[in-house]
């Protein structure tokens, strides 16, 4: 008798256990980080946090936009941006993401050092009017968001 109620009590005792699932997760990756503005992975999915310049009713500056990295996109974008720096003249270039516009607004002299680029971001929603400018970067501060 005291067999069966052993038995019983771990067949119980197993099967309350099967409740509990483990979730596999992906790691969360920091990449660069200037000022408040970093790069974050998430599998294959990159996110660009930067703060805001321009004044809105929302709490917080920080805004973001993300992308998978399909085709080597993460190192492309950084090509894009570095690439405009060395641009003559310096011009505006547009890109599309999944859920966004992004405007790399260049500003600043023609030598290297001295250009900016700012993310001027809109979302693709039509509903949503969400409009954000992103602080100035120079070169180096591009070469250390993304850790290049």
């Amino acid at each position: 008798m005291k067999k069966i109620i052993t038995i019983a009590i771990l067949f119980f005792s197993f099967v309350s256990f099967a409740q509990i699932k483990v979730i596999e997760t992906v790691p969360v990756e920091k990449l660069g980080k200037v000022n408040n503005n970093y790069i974050q992975k998430i599998g294959d999915e990159y996110t660009v946090y930067y703060t805001s310049i321009l004044n809105d009713d929302d709490s917080s500056p920080l805004r973001k936009f993300s992308f998978k990295n399909v085709n080597n996109d993460y190192t492309n974008l950084y090509n894009i941006i570095v690439g405009g720096f060395t641009a003559a003249p310096l011009y505006d270039i547009k890109l599309e993401l999944p859920n966004n516009y992004i405007w790399l607004h260049y500003t600043g002299n023609v030598v290297p050092d001295k250009a900016t680029v700012q993310f001027m971001v809109s979302s693709k929603d039509r509903d949503s009017a969400t409009n954000s400018v992103s602080e100035p970067f120079v070169k180096d501060q591009i070469n250390k968001l993304f850790q290049k």
